[in-house]
């Protein structure tokens, strides 16, 4: 997790490619939208002479499913910053239609929420793209859709796809981390490697607690506050778009992947001279690796940040470029045990260039290195039916931590039960997990899938 806390209100909840998206399904066919999160990388090709709207049952020419969810969560203490001591209390409708026509695949995935927190109805369109393949060896998917790679649990590095850090904090389920990209992506496939591309034609930022869930420390006023800092997403088509490409091949059991992108920092961290917040320019590069080894999985993943707009470290108003490193191992201990630990890293570009530029500056310097250690615990019984988890984050840089532990009852294979919380403190009010420690809060969810 990055350690800046800005704010801001929320995905975007259309845009561009989303509607060009929308006009290729109706050319297609009945329905628009694409495949999961993440997963689901097979093109099968439909046979051209088959009837299109030939389904198996049901009749419709395309598959709906979905779930109904009621979610509350409670601070744990109370924050004399933020009007209610509560900070989710929802009720969630999604469908999900997927379907196919000729060589076609498409998926509509969207929600309906009614939030007592921000006091209103409203509707999140998750996925709404388009599959298809052009030739034998490269496929594209078009529209909106949750984009995600590399080897890290819960940090990230060469990832830097939107991120939804408020769902994430507040104890929605963890696929609402992830936040939907108006973009273009294509696969192609070699005889030893597969290179993929994705194009967003308009900048999509990180979601940051914008006040009405969680509060945070300002900098510049050394309080803790819930107020928004004013900022300005680059928004201009096609100049403040984004570029990503990861190159990827396997070497015996060994996964290797080069990444590159072009784009923005996910968060407004770059202040004008008004003290309006934007976000600098960002060109990323890195590698990762993952095999086996001993009785589990070993993964490493480096990456340098280019800060564009202050190679010379010496704006304080800019973020300095920085490095990263993850080193990760997870194995079964005992059965049904499984156990993860990671080590990260951020070390900070041109330091001393940085310490010079913060003369004179609020007594918030950040660290030259920054490092955390994770650890992530999962306990499941009765045919994992009841699942028990405990992931930590500890920074002992910082001198912070924040405890994810959760458990989750599955009644049936439509009904579900999830309790967990989000806990965090450490010894300085501005460090990063510490500066959410009176937003601390135990949730709950019942989730009906239908």
């Amino acid at each position: 997790m990055d350690k800046a806390a800005i704010q801001r209100t929320g995905p975007r909840r259309g845009g561009v490619v989303g509607a060009l998206a929308g006009l290729a399904a109706l050319a297609a066919g009945p329905a628009l939208a694409a495949e999961g999160n993440g997963g689901g990388e097979g093109w099968s090709d439909g046979g051209w002479g088959e009837d299109p709207w030939a389904q198996e049952q049901g009749g419709l020419p395309f598959d709906v499913n979905g779930f109904v969810e009621l979610a509350g969560g409670a601070h744990t203490r109370s924050n004399p910053v933020l009007d209610k001591d509560y900070n989710l209390a929802e009720t969630r409708l999604q469908l999900e239609l997927s379907g196919r026509w000729q060589r076609f695949d498409y998926r509509l995935k969207a929600d309906g929420v009614a939030d007592a927190v921000e006091e209103e109805l409203r509707g999140e369109v998750r996925e709404a793209r388009v599959s298809f393949p052009l030739g034998d060896s490269l496929d594209m998917r078009v529209g909106r859709q949750v984009l995600t790679w590399g080897t890290g649990d819960l940090l990230f590095i060469n990832d830097l796809f939107p991120k939804d850090w408020q769902s994430f904090l507040t104890g929605r389920d963890g696929e609402y981390l992830k936040a939907p990209s108006d973009a273009v992506r294509g696969t192609w496939y070699g005889d030893a490697v597969t290179l993929d591309l994705v194009w967003t034609p308009v900048f999509e930022p990180d979601v940051y607690p914008d006040g009405d869930r969680l509060s945070y420390f300002n900098t510049q006023s050394g309080q803790q506050t819930a107020a928004s800092l004013p900022a300005e997403d680059p928004d201009e088509l096609p100049e403040d778009g984004e570029l990503a490409a990861r190159l990827s091949t396997r070497i015996g059991s060994a996964e290797i992947a080069g990444y590159a992108y072009r784009g923005f920092f996910p968060q407004p961290t770059k202040m004008r001279g008004g003290g309006e917040l934007t976000h600098a320019r960002l060109n990323a590069y890195g590698a990762s690796v993952r095999d086996r080894l001993g009785p589990g999985i070993a993964n490493a993943e480096v990456g340098y940040y280019d800060s564009v707009d202050d190679r010379g470290g010496d704006d304080p108003r800019t973020p300095n470029s920085e490095a990263r490193l993850l080193l990760g191992y997870t194995w079964e201990l005992v059965a049904n045990l499984d156990v993860g630990f990671q080590y990260y890293v951020e070390w900070l570009q041109d330091y001393e260039a940085l310490k010079e530029s913060y003369r004179g500056a609020p007594p918030y310097r950040p660290e030259e290195y920054r490092d955390i250690i994770t650890n992530r615990l999962t306990y499941s019984v009765w045919r994992n039916n009841l699942v028990w988890s405990l992931f930590t984050y500890y920074s002992p840089a910082d001198e912070d931590y924040y405890f994810r532990p959760s458990v989750r009852y599955r009644v049936s294979d439509q009904l579900s039960y999830t309790l967990g919380g989000n806990l965090f403190g450490g010894d300085a009010a501005h460090t990063f997990y510490a500066q959410f420690e009176r937003d601390s809060n135990i949730y709950g969810r019942i989730r009906y899938r239908f």
